[in-house]
Order: C-alpha cells, then sequence, then structure tokens
C-alpha cells in the first residue's frame, strides 16, 4: 500500500512487493491488509464422531461438572459397544475442554496484592525427606520452619522435628532476631498439626482446652513482638502463597546445592545447619536492594526472647519416672514422690526442681516412647536383680550395642547369674566411665575372652590400653610371592 503512493502504475508497485498485479488491485480496492481478509477456520475436515451423542455427555456435565472426559468415553464405549476408538479419547477430552471454557461454570479467581515493605511476613513448616539427607550414614528426617517477607522475599528458617508451639516459637524467634527487626503482622495457616491434643484418647474437653492454651500462648508470643496475628481460610493454601512458593523454591536450590557438592551425608548436624544457612544467604545475596526498604519499617526488638518452653507440674513416680506428654523419662530415684516442674522447649526436656534445675534431657517425638537414664536407677537394680529380666524399659539399660552383646555373653556363660553380673557392669559404668568400660567389654569381646564385673573393673581401674576400634592389623605382603607366580605360569607356558 506504501508503494502504491510512490510508484507510477499499480504494476511496479505490485512487482517490487512481490505478488501479482491482480492480487494487488485486490488489496487495493478491499483497503486490507492480508491478515485482515484471511477467513477464519470455523469448519470441519472430518466428520464429528460424538455429534450423536454429544447432548448426552452435555447434560452429564452440566449436572456434575468434575467429571472427566475419560469416564465419559469408558461409559460411551460401554453404552454403544464398538462404535468408539481408543484413539477418539483426545477428541472427546478437546469437546469437553471447550464445552468448559464456554458454557461451563466460572473459575476461582486469585487477586494479585500489592506488597509494602516491612508490613507482611509468612512462615510455615515443610518436610524435607524427600531429599534423602543423611547424619553420619543415618538417614536424618526433619522439617524446616520456614520464614520469608513477602516484600523482599527475604528468607530463613530452623532445623526442627515437629510442628509444635516450642518449634514454631524459637523458629520465629530465630526469623526476626536474624531479620533484626519486626514486621507489622504474622500470617500463617491455621497451624492445626501445631495444637498438639493431650494424648488421652476420648477427652473432648482435654483436647479443646490445648487448642485454647496454644492460641493463649501464640497470641502472648505475637504480643511480646508487637506483631498482629492473621490466619488463612482452612483449605486456602493459595492465601500463603508467598511462603508455599519459597517451600518449592527452596527445595530445588536445596537439591542443587546437594548435586553440586556430590553428596547428601553430612558429618553432623551442625554441618548440615551450616550448610543451610549458607544456601539461604546465597539465595538472599540478590535481594538487598528490597531488603534495606524493609528494613527501614521494621519495628525494633524488644529487650529479650520469650522463653517458649511449656512448663508443666508432674510427680515422680514409685519407678523414678515422670510422663511429660505421653512420654516416659527417669530422673535421680531421690526425688520419687516429689513435685517437680518439667520445662518442654523444642528438642529438650528440663526438669526442675526447688527452683534448681536437675535434669537436662533430649526431647522424645511422638508419644508413647522413653527416655530412661540407667544411672538413675542402677543402685537399685543392683539391690533387686530380679527385677531386670521383665523391666519394661529393659532395652534403654544397654547404653551401646557394645553392652548388649556383653549381656547376650553372660547369658551363655551363666545364665543363673547374667543379670547380676551385667548390672554391676552397668554400675560401673556409672560411677566411673561409661567409655573405659565400654572398650573394656570390647576388647573382652574381641579377644573372645570370658567376661566379668571383676575383670572389666580391673582392666578400667589399672587403665591398660585398649586398642580403639578403628586400629586395623594389616600383615605384611610379600611380593616376591607375586614373582615366583609368575615364574611358575612361564614354565607352564
Amino acid at each position: 500500500m506504501k508503494l502504491v503512493q510512490t510508484e507510477r502504475t499499480l504494476s511496479l508497485a505490485a512487482a517490487k512487493a512481490g505478488m501479482d498485479e491482480k492480487t494487488a488491485r485486490r488489496y487495493r480496492r478491499l483497503r486490507k491488509v492480508p491478515s485482515e481478509v484471511k477467513a477464519e477456520h470455523t469448519w470441519r475436515t472430518r466428520k464429528d464422531p460424538f455429534a450423536e451423542v454429544w447432548e448426552e455427555v452435555r447434560s452429564k456435565l452440566e449436572v456434575n461438572p468434575g467429571l472427566q472426559a475419560k469416564t465419559l468415553f469408558e461409559d460411551l464405549k460401554r453404552r454403544y459397544p464398538g462404535r468408539f476408538a481408543a484413539g477418539q479419547l483426545r477428541t472427546l477430552q478437546r469437546r469437553v475442554k471447550a464445552w468448559r471454557a464456554l458454557e461451563g461454570s466460572g473459575k476461582e479467581v486469585f487477586f494479585s496484592q500489592r506488597h509494602h515493605p516491612g508490613r507482611l511476613c509468612q512462615s510455615d513448616f515443610t518436610y524435607m525427606n524427600s531429599l534423602g539427607i543423611t547424619i553420619g550414614g543415618q538417614r536424618f528426617d526433619h522439617l524446616i520452619y520456614h520464614f520469608v517477607l513477602t516484600y523482599s522475599n527475604w528468607e530463613t528458617g530452623t532445623v526442627c522435628f515437629s510442628e509444635s508451639f516450642e518449634s514454631l516459637a524459637n523458629g520465629l524467634q530465630n526469623a526476626l532476631w536474624e531479620l533484626g527487626g519486626v514486621p507489622a503482622v504474622h500470617q500463617s495457616d491455621r497451624m492445626s498439626a501445631a495444637v498438639s491434643n493431650l494424648p488421652t484418647a476420648g477427652k473432648r474437653q482435654a483436647g479443646l482446652s490445648e487448642k485454647k492454651e496454644f492460641t493463649r500462648r501464640y497470641e502472648a508470643l505475637l504480643a511480646h513482638y508487637g506483631m498482629k496475628g492473621r490466619k488463612i481460610q482452612p483449605g486456602k493454601a493459595n492465601e500463603d502463597g508467598d511462603i508455599e512458593q519459597r517451600h518449592h523454591r527452596f527445595k530445588v536450590a536445596v537439591d542443587q546445592a546437594l548435586l553440586l557438592r556430590g553428596s547428601r551425608d553430612f558429618v553432623s548436624r551442625q554441618t548440615y545447619e551450616a550448610f543451610v544457612r549458607q544456601l539461604f544467604g546465597q539465595l538472599n545475596a540478590s535481594r538487598r536492594r528490597r531488603l534495606t526498604e524493609e528494613l527501614e519499617h521494621l519495628r525494633e526488638l524488644p529487650e529479650r526472647r520469650v522463653d517458649a518452653s511449656k512448663r508443666l507440674r508432674v510427680k515422680v513416680g514409685p519407678s523414678s519416672t515422670i510422663r511429660v506428654r505421653g512420654n516416659v523419662y527417669s530422673v535421680h530415684s531421690r526425688l520419687i514422690g516429689e513435685q517437680v516442674e518439667a520445662r518442654l522447649f523444642a528438642e529438650h526436656v528440663e526438669v526442675w526442681y526447688a527452683q534448681k534445675k536437675v535434669e537436662t534431657m533430649p526431647r522424645l517425638r511422638g508419644t508413647r516412647r522413653h527416655r530412661i537414664n540407667y544411672r538413675h536407677i542402677i543402685d537399685w537394680l543392683v539391690r533387686k536383680p530380679g527385677a531386670f529380666e521383665r523391666y519394661l524399659y529393659r532395652d534403654d539399660l544397654f547404653p551401646s550395642s557394645c553392652f548388649r552383646i556383653a549381656y547376650d555373653a553372660l547369658k551363655r556363660q551363666a545364665p543363673t547369674r547374667a543379670h547380676k553380673e551385667y548390672l554391676k557392669i552397668l554400675q560401673l559404668a556409672a560411677r566411673e566411665t561409661e567409655a573405659g568400660v565400654e572398650d573394656a567389654l570390647r576388647a573382652l569381646i574381641d579377644q573372645e575372652e570370658a567376661i566379668d564385673a571383676a575383670t572389666v573393673e580391673a582392666m578400667v581401674r589399672c587403665a591398660r590400653e585398649i586398642p580403639p576400634v578403628t586400629d586395623v592389623v594389616v600383615d605384611a605382603v610379600d611380593l616376591r610371592a607375586y614373582d615366583r607366580l609368575l615364574c611358575c605360569q612361564e614354565v607352564e607356558a
């Protein structure tokens, strides 16, 4: 059309445009470009195989819009045997998809939100088990309490093992103190998994009171930092879109970092946590500019952190144990009959009596578990050796596999006195050193010598040097044997 204005004739303009003169004349007459005169393809190139049954299909879709095209296709094949081929499923899927877009019900609309610096943070727990991380060759099942600022996407996290309030409080406070400020609003899901009901089944009222206790502690935590709490609607994970997306991207980043590292095994938990902290630092490196904007709007931190422990008053039973949240822990026998205070933290339990901390032990995960420290009860077991064989928590009285092997060897040597000898050995470990007794037992087992308490005590007290388990003695190889072997082969040839 531009050449028509500059050339003397239409034929010259058409030649320079690379088209026939008749085509150019038609475009000049219509005053439209080729894309505007192209006819829309609305006709079918082949017969519709579902034309006669489409009304039946549509009536089913109107009643149950969730029906899949494959389900409808299988139904048609059953009702009309031999009429439809398997390859026609894709045709029906296109028809159903077009019906849903043109005549079906409207879909849920998601509205993009405008984020303001320093206003909103989101957090949630994410399971890391699928990444196959191991510590010292042992599977390391854990979670990450994940925290993100929605404006800058700055993120951090804390390794934990359960969706408990203690893990939530510890992770949230770690994030705020690492950030160096406090956002205005903290958003989370309904935290139903973190609301741990009392272990006794069938007590609904107890469960409700536990939920109220969780809510009270959560609100107190937010109030200490001056934050407002906000929860998403049940089943609406999209309302926590930032943290959900960061879950996915963070785990992809961890997986890629592990592939570059060449191993998913770590020497210790501390080494793995350092790896995670370094990865968060790399992810946050590109967010410094927007983070600087956020920091200007954050409120100052309070003077101290909140004590996130849950305090329970429990009585020490006659078995020298306490029951805390469905799990059994041993304490020293001198506390039997006394009321003590158990303080539950995210990963450990403290026992207090008369304003003094008397025990610290790792917190058990789940319920109906037990942790018995043989040092608490060994003196009384030595006095009552007959109780050992049927003791409910007997397996906890074997500090390591070496002690268990030693007990089995004692059972073979002297079945009637095995438990008495073993308890004396265990008492020696409590009074002297568990590592020294274990080394002595290992030496006796390796040398296939008889095991008894007197021999073990003598070895420990005389501090006899015992070769460590890593010492391996390999006899020197006489390389001349290979020369003789080669000579023999040459002779035979």
